[in-house]
This record gives structure tokens, sequence and C-alpha cells, in this order.
């Protein structure tokens, strides 16, 4: 399968989907956040490691890192169908995966459309919709309000230079008036068969605690883990070691307590 720094490429719908493919065993999805890329999960989980567990499967979703966008337009559920176009491409009908805020609603829109196909998922900082002070954050994303840190990070992590850069915090800024894309209710969320923990950080600026907890009142088979002092995806620094150590205990064994 390759080792975690191999990049493929694979034509899906009207893009061309950047990913890494390693290991072999189970299939494992891991959808990173918004403007981030796969590359991102090496600060989340020790990915020579986990390849030894999985068969470790790392897109870039539409628009960032390697992957194209032609049309500009980003949403979670263009995000599911691309993602499921890519796994039918590679033939993976059933899979367990992570996602991480962009990566983690695109998992709710997969795990609704195609219940049967998602084992289990774990979703850090997801939402059934974006509440007013997500919009009024996304409201506030410019280019001319990122420091020089920060387009040093994306172009580090884009390389389709700075064009696709503004493209993507356009695509942020544009979120604020979307309103048809994430907009779950209980009786769409019942449909979800997969075991699921639901990861938010009590100090989330975006998403308040009250939203994974109407996720977690809808999802069947869900589990919530509240990280005390947490902010936006707290799977980073100092929570890095107890949510590896949590989500694959959940992953890999079902009757493993959320904590």
């Amino acid at each position: 399968m390759g080792h975690p720094g191999q990049g493929r490429r694979c034509k899906v719908h009207d893009i061309e989907l950047h990913y890494t493919d390693s290991g072999s065993g189970e299939p494992l999805v891991l959808l990173h956040g918004t403007t981030g890329c796969g590359a991102d999960w090496k600060h989340v989980f020790d990915l020579g490691a986990l390849a030894t567990r999985f068969r470790v499967l790392v897109p870039d979703l539409r628009g960032h890192g390697g992957s194209t966008n032609p049309g500009g337009e980003l949403t979670m559920r263009q995000c599911a169908l691309d993602t499921y176009a890519w796994l039918d491409a590679l033939g993976i009908e059933r899979f367990r995966a992570v996602g991480l805020s962009l990566g983690a609603n695109t998992l709710l829109h997969m795990a609704v459309d195609s219940p049967a196909r998602v084992e289990a998922m774990v979703l850090v900082s997801a939402t059934p919709y974006f509440p007013a002070q997500a919009r009024a954050l996304m409201a506030q994303v410019t280019e001319e309000n990122q420091s020089p840190e920060e387009w040093a990070r994306m172009r580090a992590s884009h390389t389709q230079g700075d064009v696709q850069i503004r493209a993507l915090w356009r695509s942020v800024r544009g979120l604020k008036d979307s309103y048809r894309d994430m907009n779950f209710t209980p009786p769409l969320l019942s449909c979800v068969s997969a075991r699921t923990l639901l990861v938010a950080g009590d100090r989330d600026p975006l998403y308040p605690v009250e939203l994974p907890l109407e996720l977690y009142r809808a999802i069947p088979r869900a589990s919530l883990w509240v990280v005390p002092g947490g902010g936006h995806v707290p799977v980073f620094g100092e929570h890095r070691e107890p949510f590896e150590r949590t989500a694959l205990a959940f992953l890999t064994e079902p009757g493993a307590p959320a904590v």
C-alpha cells in the first residue's frame, strides 16, 4: 500500500483528489478540518503505528492540500459525495473513520446517506447546523486579516499557491450564508447506524457544547466526550495523547468506554 507520505491522485467528479494509502487491514478513513490537509494527521496519530493496525486512507478534501476545486464552491455535502466516489474507486464498501470539524461534518453526511457503509466513526467538533456565533466568526475570515504566520502555514499545506489559499478563505467566509448544507434534524440523525464517538471542547468558540449534545441525543449508538478546557478541535498538543488512546480504543473495541 505504500508509506504514509506517498501521495496518489484519483479523478473524482470534477476534481483531482490527492490522497495517501498505507498499511493493511480494515480501512480507516481520516478526514481533516477546514483549511487543513491530510498531512495534519501526523500531529494527531502516529501514522506509522496506525498503519500496522489499519489500512489508513487519508484524502485532501476538495480544494485543500493537493486536491483541486475548479468550481470554487465548498460544501460538506459535496465533500461526502467526493469521498464516497473515491472509496468506490478503491473498491472499499465498509470502513471506520475519524473526522475533524469539516471532516466530521462530512462524515455526518456520509453516515446519514449510506448508514450501512460506516461501521464506526469518531467525530471531533461536529455540529448539526451552524449557530450564529460560528457564522459571525466565518464572516471575519478575509485574506487581509491573516497573519504572516498563517500565510506561511497555509503555503506549506496547499500545493496550488496563493490562488488556492484565497479561494479557501473565501469558501470559509461564504459558509456564513449557508443554511441547507448543514441542517441535520433528529429524524435524519436517527438514520445513523455507526457506533459514534462525539468529541467536543467545552470552550469551543464556534459550536457550543449544546450542539454536540443534540447530536448525542439524536444518533442512536452515540457516546459523548466533552473535553474540559478544550476549544475547537481539541486533539492537538496536550490533548493529543488522551485523544489518540480513546479514539483507537473506541474504533477497535466495540465494548470500550468512551473515555
